[in-house]
């Protein structure tokens, strides 16, 4: 080929049509290696520990949701065992409660009991000096309607000779029982 040819010739037209020119072949198998290398060298170790990390990361909570869930499993058990122990103290509590109300309803029947008693003898001692004092007032009123009575009498009676004669007599008694 001249040099007329190779000038005249189309500059986008190649050697073949699947292959590039030889210096982009042999360039572009340098700048390729030289880039792998690179990335071989400086980002595979990168990538190696960012998964070594990833799977340490999953790991650590693979373990931390393992411990939470035997956590939780120790904590479910002290529940459903602290629930038995409620049931318990509830029962206890409940036959403490019903012991005492039994305990209080006895003693205030008791106190009912006594304070009835107390009553009833009080209203026994009222009706009795009520009626001892109605008794009284009885006497003391036939006593003063007999002296009235009895004066009444005596004057219709008795005129005034007997009468003066009957003084005389209970004055003289008097007189002798001294």
């Amino acid at each position: 080929m001249n040099l007329v040819n190779v000038l005249a010739a189309d500059p986008a037209e190649t050697h073949h049509w699947l292959l590039p020119e030889t210096a982009e072949i042999i360039y572009g198998g340098i700048a390729s290696v030289l880039v792998i290398g690179a990335l071989v060298k400086f980002a595979l170790p990168q990538f190696k520990k960012a998964l070594a990390a990833r799977t340490e990361r999953i790991q650590k909570e693979l373990d931390s949701s393992s411990n939470d869930l035997a956590q939780a499993q120790a904590d479910a058990s002290k529940i459903r065992q602290a629930l038995g122990d409620i049931a318990s103290e509830k029962a206890r509590l409940l036959a403490d409660a019903k012991a005492q109300a039994d305990a209080l309803l006895a003693d205030g029947r008791a106190r009912l009991t006594a304070e009835i008693s107390d009553m009833e003898a009080k209203a026994d001692a009222d009706v009795a000096a009520a009626a001892a004092r109605g008794s009284d007032e009885l006497r003391t009123e036939i006593g003063r309607l007999a002296t009235v009575a009895t004066d009444r009498v005596i004057a219709s009676v008795l005129d005034d000779a007997t009468q003066q004669s009957l003084v005389e007599n209970f004055i003289a008694k008097v007189g002798a029982s001294r």
